[in-house]
């Protein structure tokens, strides 16, 4: 039977398989929390600042952890980090289901962001070494498919589970799921790293980039609870920044750095990590307020809320395949360019909206939204890894999924910094809007300049170094 089912032709679409069980965890808990954080207070008696760290202990460590994450795939094995990963995750949301105090479900949301930010950079990495280059693109198409749904639905099935049945299992569904993926593992997935002589643990590196990143998404997530010009915020940002500078001045004199600076001398890479910080920028702190809109402003229940979004839902899951595969025959650059300017489109058709719509007034920006983050995933995404060599795609992608949180975190600061700013909600909302549409257009233009499209060149070499 497993003969049948797996052949040498198909196995790497097993693989994908694979790791896409473990991304659609990873991503899914990004959002599924949201709207069990009532739910979650009245149970565990904790206090409105206990609720953030809920959901910003999970940011912080995926974000301040992924590069890291992405050296050790490249460095110990892919699929080795991926099963570490898996398992660390598998292990903290039972710990998370489980919790008897606020306090200890925070630390356990801490550890599952440590298990997500290793599992997340090997998925992508995986998925470049398995794939030859005239296929990688519609492979990507589906992770980034994955990645988008899992966000996507997490609201709604954080909204069906805790009022159907019980806030513990939007952690305890992750179980079963991660016990079946540790045992798929070492069936479908193919073992790799960086085989490179001079590879080695780049251990300062990892240390300066962690810390620099926690301090400056903490930073940034913080500052509207403690205030911008706060000390604890000024000390955070005092010392992302001397952190993050340590570590670009470590990684310039390194034999065997973690992140070769080099690979921003690239246009393409360079202006795909820009163009992912501008969809993060703008789109993490969209969905978040739009979602507080329907639900403060139109009455929405948090299930009614969650279930809006699966228009949008179903366009990415269609597009964002297709887009991979138009990918791989006409490039990123337009398809970027385009996805982008239809995101500011939603952004501002939503500037218009009052406090008494319908759902059919808010659908055509959601039909925008769908398309345009079908047709900008996918192609940022491959053209970032196109300009990677396959044994650096480890750290290709951590330093790509890193531009998305740390954009994310800032987006959700700065647009929130906006909203309070105004004495009305509706107000400070449009406000956010217009500046998300503005960083839509900013991202798109970047796209347009920066991203080239260059032939496949073989396994093991860069296709920008083919060009």
């Amino acid at each position: 039977m497993k003969q049948r089912l797996v052949t040498p032709e198909n196995k790497k679409w097993w693989t994908l398989a694979a790791v896409s069980v473990g991304l659609f965890m990873i991503m899914l808990d990004n959002t599924v929390v949201n709207v069990a954080l009532p739910s979650i207070r009245q149970s565990l008696g904790m206090s409105i600042e206990g609720l953030e760290w809920i959901v910003a202990g999970y940011a912080l460590t995926f974000a301040a952890f992924m590069l890291i994450g992405g050296k050790l795939a490249d460095f110990l094995g892919r699929r080795l980090i991926f099963m570490v990963g898996l398992g660390v995750f598998t292990a903290a949301s039972l710990a998370c289901g489980l919790a008897p105090s606020g306090g200890f479900l925070v630390a356990a949301r801490i550890v599952q962001g440590l298990g997500g930010a290793l599992m997340n950079p090997a998925t992508l990495s995986i998925i470049t070494t398995t794939f030859e280059p005239r296929e990688r693109g519609k492979a990507i198409g589906i992770w980034a498919g994955v990645s988008a749904m899992a966000l996507a639905i997490g609201p709604l099935v954080g909204g069906l589970l805790t009022e159907h049945v019980n806030w513990n299992w939007i952690f305890f569904i992750n179980v079963p799921i991660g016990i079946l993926g540790l045992l798929a593992t070492p069936v479908f997935i193919d073992e790799s790293r960086d085989s490179s002589a001079e590879q080695r643990l780049d251990v300062p590196g990892l240390a300066t980039s962690a810390i620099g990143l926690f301090a400056l998404t903490y930073a940034f997530i913080e500052a509207n609870n403690y205030g911008w010009t706060s000390a604890r915020i000024l000390a955070a940002f005092a010392v992302a920044v001397v952190a993050l500078v340590s570590f670009a001045l470590l990684e310039r004199h390194q034999r065997a750095p973690m992140l070769d600076l080099s690979l921003f001398r690239n246009r393409t890479f360079g202006g795909a990590n820009a163009s992912m910080l501008f969809v993060g920028l703008a789109m993490f702190g969209t969905f978040f307020y739009v979602s507080l809109y329907m639900q403060n402003v139109l009455g929405y229940s948090p299930v009614e809320a969650g279930a809006s979004f699966l228009p949008m839902t179903v366009l990415v899951i269609l597009i964002a395949p297709r887009a991979g595969a138009l990918t791989d025959r006409v490039g990123s650059r337009w398809l970027v360019g385009g996805g982008m300017t239809l995101l500011a489109a939603m952004l501002f058709y939503y500037t218009q909206l009052g406090a008494h719509e319908s759902f059919p007034a808010i659908l055509p920006g959601l039909l925008l939204g769908g398309f345009g983050m079908g047709m900008t995933m996918t192609p940022i995404t491959a053209a970032a890894m196109s300009a990677v060599a396959v044994d650096k795609a480890g750290v290709g992608s951590a330093v790509l999924n890193s531009s998305r949180q740390v954009g994310g975190s800032l987006g959700i600061a700065v647009m929130g910094s906006i909203v309070a700013s105004n004495s009305s909600y509706l107000g400070g909302f449009h406000d956010a809007l217009r500046v998300g549409s503005l960083l839509c257009v900013a991202g798109a233009l970047v796209a347009v300049t920066a991203i080239r499209k260059v032939e496949h060149a073989q396994r093991g070499q860069t296709l920008a170094e083919a060009a």
